[in-house]
């Protein structure tokens, strides 16, 4: 599988309706039960979250994933549309999903939000409305057995992951590339993103002081959880099939509950 070639200097790609898409992701939310909050309103567009609850008594497992921080990134969005359509989620985890952090970006296709701010590099100072929103929906949640954040790169050469685990669990991340695998090309580059990679897995500092600027994963690190995967489906192949990479990843994933 080629790359297309098309994102000279940024994204090129295709891109999303989000409005359209939050309705289908609505709409398979409350088809499946699932719980519905809002936590953030600009104009007609939403922040929120999903819920849906452990299906087996006593089962203390907590998942959170969100998609769609970075407006040029559709496939996370859609992503999230498809695990909600499909509902292959555990019985023996509570699960939170939050489809879109940035909607004004995707109006706008635009890695930032309306006031050209990223927004998953906000997570220290919350300077932004939907950053500080976002938090204070987070401070009201338990804390998560693991996370996942879904995202694209469109200078990669193919699908990655991060993965922040101090406490040295078992590690879900080489099981992800392998899901992946088949569907998508691997980035077995030795440096992504000026840091060391080994297989597509990248395991970056965990010193705060190193991170001027936090993204979400790294919020999450030192405040809701000790298990965190950022996974980036590489912009520059067709939409499907960045798709179906992040799918792949988080239902490989998932299997640990299943």
């Amino acid at each position: 599988m080629k790359r297309l070639g098309k994102n000279l200097g940024g994204y090129f790609g295709e891109t999303l309706d989000i409005r359209a898409v939050l309705r289908d992701i609505k709409a398979a939310a409350q088809t499946h039960g699932w719980t519905f909050e809002l936590f953030y309103k600009i104009g007609d567009l939403e922040l929120f979250a999903l819920h849906r609850p452990s299906r087996i008594t006593g089962c203390g497992s907590r998942i959170y994933l969100s998609a769609g921080i970075h407006g040029d990134e559709p496939a996370g969005p859609l992503a999230a549309l498809r695990l909600l359509t499909e509902n292959r989620w555990p019985d023996s985890a509570e699960v939170w999903l939050l489809p879109c952090l940035n909607p004004t970006g995707f109006v706008l296709n635009s890695r930032e939000n309306d006031g050209r701010k990223d927004l998953n590099r906000d997570y220290r100072h919350a300077e932004t409305s939907e950053i500080a929103a976002h938090i204070r929906w987070l401070e009201r949640q338990p804390e998560f057995t693991v996370t996942f954040c879904l995202h694209e790169d469109w200078e990669s050469r193919g699908f990655y992951l991060y993965e922040l685990n101090p406490d040295q669990r078992p590690s879900l991340a080489g099981k992800m590339i392998e899901a992946v695998t088949p569907v998508c090309p691997i980035d077995l580059s030795p440096v992504i993103e000026t840091r060391e990679a080994k297989g597509g897995i990248i395991n970056p500092s965990l010193d705060p002081a190193t991170r001027p600027l936090w993204p979400e994963a790294f919020w999450l690190l030192q405040n809701k959880t000790r298990q965190s995967y950022t996974l980036e489906a590489p912009s520059d192949f067709p939409l499907p099939t960045r798709v179906n990479a992040l799918v792949a990843a988080v239902n490989a994933a998932l299997e640990e509950w299943r």
